[in-house]
């Protein structure tokens, strides 16, 4: 090896601490070495040695991993019993008289404040508040044994019982069943009874070859257990195949807008109880318009006795929430308003005989104890196998969203994968004791946070609440107005709504977030919910795909008297580099933003290697033409007159120096599109020099060929940063005689 190369590599051993006198062969390599040149006082030149990628055979891989879960120890057996149900971690080791206090504050606060949401919440999800619940009982003990969150509240949601009223509703109407809320029931006594006499239209189930006659209300909570239970089902399979980055796609903005345009879905249903009018549900695409066109059309109905208790129990419910925002610090626990408005409502419209005298529509008798359990239909879940996919990714998202930012806040991890198997078990589970769908809430789990709560143990305390309720105090709320339901259900509603007031900021901070946003909460409002997840998810995702289409691009300008490079059209002052172009293209490129990289390479340098080229050709046939003494062409403009429109564009620059920094990744169509730009600069005597590439980059390029079979032009072509390039394609003339950039012999 020559004396510069000896002085390379004791440069490279230097910087690399090789003391022992060994030294790198460059003649016979079994590696490559990529030199960088680097701006330093004692060397031009400095090694970098790849990593050598070690083949992983992924059969072998596999197998060891197959054999290893397949593998059955005592030991592994705990773990995984122990993994499964975390509280036979957590539970012996707690403090109990440093958490008991707490727990039990909190649970019995959110315990009070269930009762009420779950009576509520039950007409949005179409069904008898029982069902509300059972399923506010069953979810909190299951997340409490399942769960890894120590705070976040489990049972029924708006958003979800939404959902699940939706799919509900369209059932109901397919098998030809009256939507009308106040049909017959059957538990007028008070008592569990068989409820086949609920409707006057009946259906005939078929499950498993056995006919059984089934009532509007059996069969509505048989459409909600079969959808619960199957989108538990893709929950606990989403686990087992690590499929949580499915959450990934779904964005604050997307979830905000889902959030908002689903809560202005509820409120329009909750009017008609509201003002007390009698019409249809509405069901299908458009249901928002729908349900206001009848509402105006019918508000000459409206019943003077719920809009005057709707008005006054607003007024109260919404001064008390401002109240106990603007004093919360001062507040040891929330205040139970919900509560108190529901037990004040029940005794005036009890012994006002509101129901009777002014024919206010009331919740009616809500039985005491529990059915039996009962396997969801099979049949059913068939039917309702597509509904209960964004169903279960919406519950997973909004639980696992919550976990984390509980967990973030309070110090401590969350298992993602566990939160999936928990929240999916909270589904199936109930699901065979007549509960629908849960996730966790985040007022719920303010409020819990709020009060003290310290563990799960919370979660019991709550269900404990519950379960006095459905023992013996569910008879007593009979004469509950369903107006003071709506209007507990539209308060609730305020953090989501309140979104609209953050639109100018959320446009001051990002343009394109704020649309995606409106587009999410419009589709979901005026179309349907899950649409309107859909519509948000694919259009969140082609606002990205149209960010890297049409990238940020620009020539780069010399930070005066530094080696540092930056836009040219956003700072003053930079100095311009002759005879170079340095070229910035933001964004990975690929087979969708070629045109557009070629384009705006060409604008911003103001050549067309292409066109230029073109016109060389036909200025040297027309003066091939000239020399034979033909003064005439073909368009009848005299040869001088051509000649001179024809003279090759004298080019400005003799280096294009691409700052490959925020490229991160190439496809086939990237590599090719590099290369054709390298041959057409060739062809007009301009280097392309590449600079700034990360290691997926270059590698794309070596197996692309971009640096010829043996890449022995690549000292010539990649460089470490912007600054190497721009002083290589000065001393361009001195190349041959530096060091190799990327010696492979």
């Amino acid at each position: 090896p020559s004396s510069a190369a000896s002085d390379q590599r004791d440069v490279y051993d230097k910087a690399f601490g090789r003391a022992d006198g060994n030294t790198l062969n460059t003649g016979t390599m079994e590696r490559p070495l990529e030199a960088t040149r680097m701006e330093n006082s004692t060397s031009s030149c400095f090694l970098m040695e790849r990593r050598t990628r070690v083949k992983i055979n992924r059969k072998e891989v596999m197998l060891a991993k197959l054999r290893k879960s397949c593998s059955c120890t005592p030991k592994k057996l705990k773990n995984f019993v122990m993994d499964f149900l975390p509280v036979l971690r957590w539970l012996p080791k707690y403090q109990c008289k440093e958490y008991i206090w707490g727990d039990v504050m909190s649970g019995l606060v959110i315990g009070i404040i269930l009762v009420p949401q779950a009576i509520a919440y039950s007409l949005l999800a179409g069904l008898k508040p029982i069902y509300s619940l059972y399923t506010s009982f069953f979810a909190n003990i299951i997340y409490f044994l399942m769960g890894t969150s120590r705070h976040v509240s489990v049972g029924i949601f708006s958003l979800i019982s939404l959902m699940v009223g939706q799919v509900v509703d369209r059932e109901l109407l397919l098998a030809g069943f009256d939507l009308n809320d106040d049909a017959p029931s059957a538990w007028g006594d008070g008592s569990l009874q068989n409820d086949s006499q609920s409707n006057s239209t009946a259906f005939n189930l078929t499950v498993a070859g056995m006919n059984a006659e089934c009532g509007k209300e059996c069969y509505a909570i048989g459409i909600a257990t079969a959808l619960t239970f199957v989108a538990g089902v893709y929950q606990v399979l989403m686990g087992i195949f690590r499929l949580g980055f499915v959450s990934m796609y779904l964005s604050e903005s997307v979830l905000d807008g889902f959030a908002t345009g689903a809560s202005l879905t509820i409120l329009t249903a909750q009017v008609k109880y509201l003002i007390g009018i009698k019409i249809p549900r509405s069901q299908g695409h458009g249901m928002l318009v729908i349900t206001w066109i009848n509402i105006f059309r019918n508000i000459s109905q409206a019943n003077l006795c719920d809009v005057i208790t709707s008005a006054i129990c607003i007024m109260v419910l919404v001064t008390a929430k401002e109240l106990g925002d603007r004093y919360k610090h001062k507040l040891k626990f929330p205040l139970p308003t919900e509560l108190v408005v529901i037990v004040v409502a029940t005794l005036v419209s009890h012994y006002g005989k509101l129901n009777e005298v002014y024919a206010s529509s009331v919740s009616g008798a809500i039985p005491t104890g529990f059915i039996p359990p009962k396997v969801p239909h099979f049949n059913l879940m068939l039917r309702v196998a597509v509904d209960a996919l964004p169903l279960a990714v919406v519950s997973f998202v909004f639980t696992v969203s919550l976990s984390e930012m509980c967990a973030k806040k309070y110090a401590y991890t969350i298992r993602a994968n566990q939160e999936m198997f928990a929240v999916g078990f909270c589904n199936i589970i109930p699901s065979f004791f007549h509960s629908f769908a849960t996730s966790a809430a985040l007022a719920k789990t303010l409020v819990k946070t709020s009060t003290g709560c310290q563990t799960q143990v919370s979660g019991v305390i709550s269900a404990m609440v519950v379960l006095l309720v459905l023992l013996f105090l569910a008879p007593l709320f009979y004469s509950l107005q369903k107006c003071v339901l709506a209007c507990i259900i539209i308060v609730s509603l305020r953090g989501a709504l309140r979104k609209f007031q953050d639109v100018p900021a959320r446009y001051h901070v990002n343009k394109v977030d704020t649309l995606i946003w409106v587009v999410t909460m419009s589709a979901s409002a005026l179309i349907s919910t899950e649409i309107g997840l859909l519509v948000g998810i694919v259009f969140s995702m082609l606002c990205i795909i149209v960010r890297t289409q049409q990238p940020r691009t620009t020539l780069l300008g010399q930070i005066q008297n530094t080696s540092f490079y930056e836009d040219d059209l956003e700072y003053e002052n930079l100095s311009s580099v002759p005879k170079v172009k340095i070229f910035r293209f933001e964004a990975p490129l690929y087979y969708a933003n070629r045109n557009y990289f070629l384009k705006s390479l060409y604008r911003l340098t103001n050549l067309d290697p292409n066109l230029e080229a073109a016109r060389r050709k036909k200025y040297e046939k027309e003066k091939q033409h000239l020399k034979k003494g033909d003064h005439t062409t073909a368009n009848g403009l005299g040869m001088r007159e051509t000649t001179l429109q024809l003279v090759p564009k004298q080019n400005d620059f003799q280096a294009l120096v691409v700052d490959c920094s925020s490229i991160s990744f190439l496809d086939t169509t990237g590599v090719n599109t590099l290369k054709e730009i390298l041959k057409d600069y060739k062809d007009l005597n301009i280097s392309v020099l590449l600079a700034c590439c990360n290691p997926s980059v270059t590698d794309s390029l070596k197996r692309g060929g971009y640096f010829g079979k043996d890449c022995g032009s690549m000292q010539e072509m990649l460089f470490y940063s912007i600054h190497n390039a721009v002083q290589f394609a000065k001393d361009q003339k001195c190349a041959p005689k530096q060091l190799p950039l990327f010696p492979y012999k």
